[in-house]
C-alpha cells in the first residue's frame, strides 16, 4: 500500500471514533432523559427480599458499606454473608454490625464449600440455598446504598416478565489519582458501551456485580449459579442467560455508590488487565471491536499523517470535544457522578493508559483477584497451581 492510501485509510477509519462517540452521546443523553421523567412515586410491591453478600477480606469503609444495607426503608428482607474462610478479617466487622442492628436479620455463612475456581460463585450457591425469600438481591463488598435502594429493585418484578435488574454506580474515592483513573471506567467506557448496545439490541443483556436482582425461579432455570462456579464473569453469564431465556432486563433508575480503595497505578492496571482479559474471553469479537472505539491512539495517528496542520488539529481537537462532551453527558450531568466532575481532566490519561492495557490484553491470560492468581481459558478460570499440575503430569 502507498502512503498515499494508508493515510487516507487511517484518516477515514480515525473518524470511526469520532462517531461512536456522537452516538454514544445521543444514548446518554436519552437514557438520562427519560430517567429524569420517570415519576419518582414509591411502589407498593415489596415482597419480601434476600441481599446476598459474597465477601473475602476488608474494604476499605467495609462497615459503613454494610451498615448502608442494614438502614434500607424495607418491610423485610435479611441480609445474608458468606466467606470461604472461617479465619478471613472480615467475620469481626459481620459480627459488629449484627450487635449494632439486632432488629435486622443478618446471617453469616463460613467455611463455604469450593464447588469451582471463582470463590465468589462459591460462596453465592452457599447464600442462595440458606437464603429464605424468592427475590435474591446480589451486591459486592464495596458497594454503598441509599434507603429506598430495596424499593427500586424490587418494583419492575411486579411484572412476571421481569428478569433481573441492575445498575450503574458513582464513585467515592480519597485522594488518590490511581483510584480516580479506576472510577472513570463508567463514564468512559461502561455506560457508553452499556447504552450504545442497549440502543442497537434493544433491550439489555448484561448485569453488573454492583446489583444483580433475579427471582429464585429464574437463577434455578439457568442452571444457578453452581452452573457458573468456574466461569470469571459470573455477573456477565447471570445477565446474558436471564435475557437468552426471553426475560426482561433492567437498569435502576438511580444508580449506587461504589467505594474505591486508595490504590497504586500498578494496582490499577493489574485490575484493568483483568477485566479486559475477562472480556476478551467472553467476547473476542466485541474485544477486538473496541479498537474502533479507542478516540485518543486514532487521532495521535491521524494527526501525524495528516496532509496540513488545519487537518492534524481537527482530529486532535474533535477527538478531545466529544470525548469529554460524552464523559460529561453521563457522568456527571447522567450520574451526577462526584469522582467524574473532579477528574474530567484525567479523561486523556485514562484512554491511553486504556488503550496500552486492551493491547496487553491479547498477550496474557493470567489474573490476580483477591490474592489468587487464575489463567482465563474460554471464560473459565483455571488456578494456576492447577495448571502446573497437569503441565507437570506424565501423559499416559
Amino acid at each position: 500500500m502507498s502512503l498515499h492510501l494508508l493515510r487516507w485509510a487511517v484518516l477515514l477509519t480515525a473518524l470511526g471514533p469520532l462517531v461512536y462517540y456522537v452516538l454514544a452521546i445521543y444514548c446518554g443523553w436519552d437514557f438520562f432523559r427519560r430517567v429524569r421523567r420517570k415519576s419518582p412515586a414509591a411502589s407498593s410491591f415489596t415482597p419480601p427480599a434476600s441481599i446476598l453478600k459474597p465477601v473475602r477480606g476488608v474494604d476499605r469503609d467495609a462497615y459503613e458499606n454494610f451498615a448502608s444495607f442494614c438502614r434500607l426503608d424495607y418491610p423485610e428482607y435479611e441480609i445474608l454473608f458468606a466467606v470461604g474462610d472461617a479465619d478471613d478479617p472480615v467475620i469481626p466487622l459481620i459480627e459488629k454490625l449484627r450487635r449494632d442492628f439486632p432488629q435486622r436479620s443478618i446471617h453469616l455463612l463460613t467455611s463455604v464449600p469450593q464447588l469451582g475456581a471463582n470463590r465468589k460463585v462459591n460462596n453465592l450457591c452457599a447464600l442462595v440455598r440458606a437464603a429464605r425469600h424468592d427475590l435474591l438481591v446480589i451486591n459486592d463488598s464495596d458497594v454503598r446504598v441509599e434507603p429506598g435502594y430495596l424499593r427500586e429493585v424490587a418494583a419492575p418484578f411486579a411484572d412476571p416478565r421481569m428478569g433481573a435488574v441492575t445498575s450503574f454506580f458513582r464513585g467515592l474515592v480519597q485522594g488518590s489519582v490511581a483510584a480516580a483513573l479506576e472510577a472513570l471506567v463508567l463514564a468512559t467506557e461502561t455506560v457508553p458501551n452499556a447504552l450504545v448496545a442497549r440502543k442497537i439490541e434493544g433491550k439489555v443483556q448484561f448485569a453488573f456485580g454492583w446489583t444483580m436482582a433475579t427471582t429464585r425461579q429464574h437463577l434455578a432455570a439457568i442452571g444457578g449459579f453452581e452452573a457458573m462456579a468456574n466461569h470469571h464473569s459470573d455477573d456477565f453469564e447471570l445477565g446474558n442467560r436471564i435475557a437468552a431465556r426471553g426475560l426482561r432486563l433492567e437498569l435502576l433508575q438511580h444508580p449506587v455508590w461504589m467505594v474505591f480503595p486508595r490504590e497504586t497505578l500498578r494496582e490499577f492496571l493489574g485490575h484493568e488487565l483483568r477485566w479486559a482479559i475477562g472480556l476478551r474471553n467472553v467476547r473476542p469479537l466485541g474485544y477486538a471491536g473496541l479498537l474502533l472505539t479507542f478516540g485518543l491512539p486514532w487521532a495521535v495517528l491521524a494527526a501525524l499523517l495528516a496532509p496540513s496542520g488545519v487537518i492534524a488539529a481537527s482530529y486532535l481537537a474533535g477527538y478531545l470535544f466529544l470525548r469529554l462532551l460524552l464523559v460529561w453527558t453521563v457522568g456527571v450531568w447522567g450520574l451526577d457522578d462526584p469522582v467524574t466532575r473532579k477528574s474530567l481532566w484525567l479523561v486523556p490519561l485514562r484512554d491511553a493508559l486504556n488503550f496500552a492495557v486492551w493491547i496487553a490484553g491479547f498477550f496474557t491470560s493470567k489474573i490476580r483477584w483477591r490474592g489468587l492468581e487464575f489463567r482465563v481459558r474460554k471464560g473459565l478460570l483455571v488456578p494456576v497451581q492447577d495448571a502446573r499440575d497437569a503441565q507437570a503430569a506424565p501423559r499416559a
